[in-house]
């Protein structure tokens, strides 16, 4: 696995995925016209990439990267405790998405998707926020909180879709493309 992120760490571990972690540095970047959708693919492909030289050919690469869209804004990591109420109180009383590009690569083949989650917060007051962001630091999480974290129990109203896509890997739609990779 082309991440370095203990939730999709976890994710694997539970599906029974057996794996080892690979992690290359690489920039997060994409270019200004891409449709949002295309955004985690091509940052998930980058991923798996910088990591495909480093294994055998014979091996498969997974890469992901998850992304938070309010409206047609890509909402990323929060740089301090500041950015990271802010974007809390964006997504405050809002629906937003949550999409997670995924890339499989083994030799020359490769397989890309991505996964939609949709999700409701509720109304959520500064205080609270601060509170949130003080105890559980999101400060490396898309969009700033963690669906499995105090903010997801409380906070949120309602999710359509795949509830493992929030924590970062839509973990059931993986396997099922590992198994037919």
């Amino acid at each position: 696995m082309a991440s370095g992120s203990p939730r999709r760490k976890q994710l694997l571990e539970w599906a029974e995925v057996s794996f080892e972690i690979i992690v290359r540095e690489t920039a997060e970047t994409y270019p200004p016209d891409m449709p949002v959708v295309d955004v985690p693919v091509h940052i998930a492909r980058n991923k798996a990439l910088a990591v495909k030289n480093t294994v055998s050919p014979d091996r498969t690469v997974l890469a992901a990267d998850t992304v938070v869209v309010l409206g047609n804004e890509i909402i990323g990591k929060p740089r301090d405790r500041e950015d990271a109420i802010q974007i809390l109180m964006k997504l405050s009383g809002q629906k937003h998405e949550v999409i997670t590009g995924v890339v499989l690569l083994r030799g020359e083949k490769e397989l890309a998707f991505y996964d939609r989650t949709a999700v409701w917060f509720h109304e959520l007051g500064r205080a609270d926020l601060e509170r949130y962001v003080d105890h559980y630091k999101p400060y490396d999480k898309a969009g700033a909180y963690a669906i499995q974290e105090w903010i997801g129990v409380v906070g949120i109203k309602g999710i359509e879709g795949d509830f493992y896509n929030v924590m970062g890997l839509p973990v059931s739609r993986v396997v099922q493309a590992l198994q037919r990779f």
